[in-house]
């Protein structure tokens, strides 16, 4: 494995007397070596600062109304410009994305926490814990995800989203906690935690400080990659009327209601549009170049005549 050829030489250095690099500034400056992990992070880290900023500079707040401008081109006035409802589009827009980022956020860590707890647990104690929580896991995986956060739906009125981010985050973590639980029963068996074990050290405490810590690449860029199919999911949600309910905004619900519009009124639609893509891209980026960074042996080999 990567990591630990990586933990041998650092112990090797400081053996030799050398002065090892970290992991974390090793796995960074991987990441910002890369023209893709710059390109993503500077597209997420302008996204973030133009959802949660950008409402200080617009003249509008997300549930004003100028009802004297319905459905009006961007102005000087209305710099996207306005809904059917005289709502001003940069406004909802931006309140949509911080929406839609706090839930890919949230349900992409509650995801990944769930999937490290459960696959290290089901790894490490085989017998009826295994059983159960692989039965568990089978379980959620059959189960119509989309089907069952719509019929709950109604639920989520009334500024209940975090319900929302706790149900979505349920359909995230099982093929994860498969790809743990089988890489925790192959760490199980490694002399550290072999010699943890006769030392009498607690199996929580195993689990929690040394197995699941020895996994932590794979959960950074699962969490990573979960944060865009959360939010793709919650904006599919949101498109149908079944994801974040109305006083609030998200993109998927902006993007229903700006695709009845789009054709003789196009801002309606393609800001809130554009930024979606815009924000899915940059977080696959991110994972991509983390996945890179972290496991040097996934990146492809360079063709051509810059090849050596």
């Amino acid at each position: 494995m990567a990591i630990t050829d990586e933990r041998f030489a650092e112990q090797e250095a400081s053996v030799a007397g050398i002065t090892a690099p970290s992991r974390l500034r090793v796995v960074a400056g991987r990441f910002f070596g890369s023209f893709q992990g710059r390109v993503g992070f500077a597209l997420l880290a302008l996204l973030f600062l133009l959802a949660f900023a950008g409402p200080y500079a617009g003249r509008w707040g997300y549930t004003d109304k100028d009802f004297m401008a319905f459905l009006q081109p961007p102005s000087g006035e209305h710099w996207w410009g306005t809904l059917q409802t005289g709502a001003d589009v940069y406004a909802v827009t931006l309140r949509g994305m911080q929406k839609s980022l706090i839930v890919g956020l949230l349900a992409a860590v509650v995801g990944t926490t769930l999937a490290a707890v459960v696959g290290a647990f089901a790894g490490y104690f085989p017998g009826w814990a295994d059983r159960a929580l692989t039965w568990l896991t089978d379980l959620l995986l059959v189960l119509p995800a989309f089907l069952i956060l719509a019929i709950m739906s109604p639920l989520f009125a009334g500024g209940q989203w975090p319900l929302f981010v706790l149900l979505l985050a349920m359909f995230l973590w099982m093929v994860t906690s498969k790809i743990v639980r089988s890489m925790t029963v192959s760490l199980k068996e490694r002399e550290f935690i072999q010699a943890a074990r006769y030392m009498g050290v607690p199996p929580a405490r195993i689990i929690f400080r040394h197995i699941i810590p020895n996994m932590s690449s794979l959960l950074v860029v699962d969490a990573t990659l979960n944060v865009s199919t959360a939010i793709l999911t919650e904006t599919s949600l949101s498109y149908f009327g079944f994801g974040i309910q109305p006083p609030d905004v998200s993109l998927g619900g902006l993007i229903a209601d700006g695709a009845q519009t789009a054709v003789y009124a196009p801002w309606t639609f393609w800001f809130c549009a554009g930024l979606l893509i815009v924000t899915v891209l940059a977080v696959n980026l991110v994972g991509d170049s983390l996945r890179d960074a972290f496991d040097p042996a996934t990146r492809k080999p360079a063709t051509g005549k810059g090849a050596r």
